[in-house]
């Protein structure tokens, strides 16, 4: 299957049924090919609303909740991300069609070579890529106006909250690994933090230190 017209529009047309509204966000998710990001044997589902395995013991999430999420974080076209767990890049694909910068970092050497030569190949010149321990961020170029976890934290991690700037939003899935998590929206302001919860989720569970791949 490849990502014509007609499988775009089925693929959009699922996305809204799913709650995605957003016109810019509808925009990038048309315009990044979700196939570019999964490889073998589950390639030929690529444009199915579901979250499908990739290297690593991690998971590309369904497009439905990449479109959610990323909604959440109203991003501007001069916003600043940060993206912890870059998985197979096709998240921060997305959000490079809707800032000006993003990072995106993960513990995983080997998923993080994978997406930058994705990127790459498809010329996106916006998309900082590295190794590290996210649960730390990425203090060097702190404050974020938007920061973004695609992998489940019991609580929002204290150095992420203070590498967001005043204004700036953090989505992030809390709760056990073994259990429903809730998608969470935090806005930090002037006198402290809002939180709004989204919708259950079920992400990977948020890990400290370097992956051994």
């Amino acid at each position: 299957m490849t990502f014509d017209a007609a499988t775009k529009m089925q693929f959009l047309y699922a996305l809204r049924s799913k709650g995605v509204t957003d016109a810019r966000v509808l925009t990038a998710m048309e315009q990044v090919d979700r196939a570019d990001y999964i490889k073998g044997t589950f390639a030929d589902r690529a444009y199915d609303d579901m979250p499908l395995p990739i290297a690593c013991g991690q998971t590309i999430s369904q497009p439905s909740v990449v479109g959610l999420m990323t909604q959440a974080l109203q991003i501007n076209p001069r916003d600043k991300v940060l993206e912890i767990g870059t998985g197979s890049g096709y998240q921060a694909a997305i959000l490079s069609r809707l800032a000006r910068r993003v990072y995106t970092v993960d513990r995983y050497r080997r998923l993080v070579q994978a997406a930058r030569a994705v990127f790459e190949a498809n010329d996106i010149t916006n998309i900082t890529t590295f190794t590290a321990d996210g649960s730390h961020g990425f203090a060097e170029q702190a404050p974020f106006d938007r920061i973004l976890l695609t992998a489940a934290a019991e609580d929002p991690p204290g150095p992420l909250l203070a590498q967001l700037r005043v204004g700036g939003i953090m989505v992030l899935p809390v709760g056990q690994s073994d259990a429903v998590q809730s998608l969470i929206r935090v806005t930090r302001t002037e006198t402290g933090l809002e939180y709004d919860e989204l919708r259950s989720v079920r992400f990977v569970p948020l890990l400290e230190g370097l992956g051994q791949e």
